[in-house]
């Protein structure tokens, strides 16, 4: 699709401005984490054809957006999902967005991964006048320095860790809950270009369990099937990656949903801290009709996903969905998407199948 060269209060990034960025951007950290680390892997490894844009007083007003958000987007228009970063210190700078009408239709569905709960309170100040946001929280836990002491039992003897090949691409992205939001392609990339690792059984080669290293620089999701769960593969994998991580440069962290104690524990166990808190969102206006939203098409974009109903879906604000309580929770382990698999049928036409990431079990 054509490339918007020029926001209201935008400009598009040239690559060579990209360096002196990240110098920006480290001025924030840690609530510049996902973004900076997003662009590296782009300077780095190329992983996704991503379109930055910064504010037309950058640095002055630091707030810098990326497009697409995640690698499925609607209709084939990256323009309905991004990512965006601004500074909690700064947060006055999102009001730009509600006049940002070249770069962003908001009578259309958009839809943000993982980002500051600031940024999204701060959005939602006007969107909630005309849409609906829904979120799916989550808290960011970092890194620093890995727990190296951690002493582990060993894998059994029918069963080795390796790394990813290309042969097991179609059954990571298979397993994946989120799988909706990211395309098949992309984990094909990653597995060339990142560290993934997989726990596999000696005997028949199958893939017990794995993790990867993502795009924006997290541990991109674990997944272990159901009959390997109790075997220590989860901690195993989590150690593991996280030292690959480090020693390409990266800073290492997850996504874990609150309540979720299974997976605070253990990546506590590894030396993670919690740093913020963080929600992905979809934003719809209320008078946009979702009986369809378009067709797959045979390129790398999808429909535009819904997030789980009646699974600790907040509406910021407003109305929640479907049998939303607030005692609701869903283990769903490390997975940085935390969401089920984002399936738009009909509960009827839905096949039934259990999202499986493991952690839950795998201690």
């Amino acid at each position: 699709m054509e490339i918007i060269p020029e926001g209201k209060h935008f400009r598009l990034v040239h690559e060579s401005e990209l360096p002196e960025i990240l110098v920006t951007l480290e001025r924030y950290l840690p609530e510049s984490l996902k973004f900076h680390q997003t662009i590296k892997t782009y300077l780095n490894d190329r992983i996704w054809d991503f379109k930055f844009y910064v504010a037309k007083d950058w640095p002055e007003k630091p707030i810098i957006l990326h497009f697409p958000g995640c690698t499925l987007a609607p209709h084939n228009n990256i323009y309905q999902t991004l990512g965006i970063f601004c500074p909690s210190a700064h947060i006055e700078h999102i009001d730009m967005m509600r006049t940002e009408n070249v770069l962003i239709d908001w009578q259309k569905p958009m839809y943000l991964n993982f980002t500051h709960i600031a940024i999204m309170n701060r959005l939602d100040d006007f969107y909630s006048k005309f849409g609906v946001m829904e979120r799916l929280s989550g808290d960011i836990y970092v890194c620093k320095k890995l727990n190296a002491e951690l002493e582990l039992e060993p894998l059994p003897e029918d069963a080795e860790m390796r790394l990813l090949t290309l042969d097991n691409v179609q059954g990571i992205h298979e397993l994946y809950p989120a799988n909706e939001i990211e395309c098949v392609r992309l984990f094909d990339i990653l597995v060339r270009k990142l560290p993934g690792l997989g726990i596999f059984r000696k005997d028949t080669n199958e893939l017990a369990a794995w993790m990867v290293h993502s795009y924006y620089g997290a541990m991109f999701s674990m997944q272990t099937r159901p009959d390997y769960r109790r075997m220590g593969y989860g901690i195993r994998l989590a150690k593991s990656l996280t030292q690959l991580v480090i020693e390409r440069g990266y800073t290492p962290f997850v996504v874990i949903r609150p309540g979720n104690d299974a997976s605070r524990n253990l990546y506590t166990k590894l030396g993670y801290e919690k740093a913020f808190e963080t929600c992905r969102v979809r934003m719809t206006p209320d008078c946009y009709e979702d009986s369809t939203v378009g067709t797959i098409s045979n390129s790398s974009y999808a429909k535009f996903p819904p997030l789980p109903q009646g699974e600790c879906v907040i509406v910021a604000g407003r109305k929640v969905g479907p049998g939303y309580s607030q005692s609701q929770t869903v283990d769903e382990g490390i997975e940085d998407m935390l969401a089920e698999k984002c399936d738009i049928r009909s509960d009827e036409a839905r096949p039934k199948t259990t999202t499986d990431e493991g952690i839950g079990e795998d201690k």
